[in-house]
């Protein structure tokens, strides 16, 4: 049986976010609040809730700059703005306990709210969400670096908005693309050239070494909560290697550790390995 679902705009401090929400029988449903990636939104959840949907209350918030959410003009795009509206959304919806699908960008946005609130967080799903030095790539590392003032730094930012590069990151490092619908990053690339995105991403692009700096202060914040912790990794992503995932046991011991062969959007091509896993896990967590 698939999940009901229904989508939904809600007013935070002036930004109309708009979110998908599963509607479970149990009105007490488990909480799991997802948090998208770049270059996605809600809609990359769409399968993940359609199968744990009639289980668990799965919430979905777009960002502001990204999907179906849109922003007053002179929003200020920065993970700290990204952050204060998913609280401020958890909040209007009256969220006092749940659970964080951290993905990519997710985890910037999550480990944010979750240091805030530490109250609220039952337990983390992490999915390809880097919190580690050692888990940032080459590449990864490089495009970081990227400041306004960098040579062709502009370009190197707006040559990952392409179509082609946003299909290669949902391709990238599966071991069957045919697997991969291609509806996702059609759609991503649709969001992206909505006039304004591109403005929008590069000013996060730019804000992005904010995240590394701050990963001390995630670390710490697991080491003193210690979470119930899920991580599922797709070892084949070319952003957020391997090493970033083995070293959420430094300071979570008892997370439970699942490496894929995938890569980067693990669930288009791995949903039905992960998706038992979460169910277990919430379970566990939340019963």
């Amino acid at each position: 049986m698939l999940a009901r679902v229904a989508h939904r705009h809600v007013d935070v401090n002036g930004v109309e976010v708009f979110y998908r929400e599963s509607l479970p029988d149990r009105a007490d449903a488990p909480v799991l609040l997802l948090l998208h990636g770049f270059p996605s939104a809600s809609h990359q959840f769409r399968r993940l809730i359609d199968a744990l949907g009639t289980r668990y209350r799965l919430i979905a918030p777009d960002y502001p700059g990204f999907g179906h959410t849109r922003a007053p003009d002179g929003f200020t795009y920065s993970f700290d703005s990204l952050a204060e509206v998913v609280e401020g959304f958890v909040d209007r919806l009256g969220l006092t306990r749940f659970a964080l699908y951290l993905f990519d960008f997710g985890a910037p946005v999550g480990f944010r709210l979750a240091v805030r609130r530490p109250d609220r967080i039952a337990g983390l799903v992490v999915q390809n969400a880097n919190a580690y030095a050692e888990g940032l790539s080459g590449p990864a590392r490089d495009f970081i670096a990227v400041t306004p003032d960098s040579p062709d730094g502009e370009r190197t930012i707006m040559d990952l908005l392409t179509l082609d590069a946003t299909r290669g990151q949902y391709e990238g490092g599966t071991a069957d693309p045919a697997l991969v619908a291609p509806e996702g990053w059609l759609l991503d690339q649709l969001f992206l050239d909505v006039p304004g995105r591109k403005q929008a991403q590069l000013a996060l692009a730019y804000d992005y070494h904010r995240n590394v700096a701050a990963y001390p202060d995630w670390q710490a914040w697991l080491r003193e909560h210690r979470p119930p912790t899920l991580v599922v990794w797709g070892v084949n992503d070319p952003f957020f290697t391997e090493a970033g995932a083995r070293a959420y046991l430094r300071d979570v011991p008892d997370a439970a550790l699942h490496l894929l062969d995938t890569g980067h959007f693990a669930l288009e091509d791995r949903l039905p390995e992960i998706a038992p896993l979460i169910t277990d896990f919430l379970d566990r967590t939340m019963a």
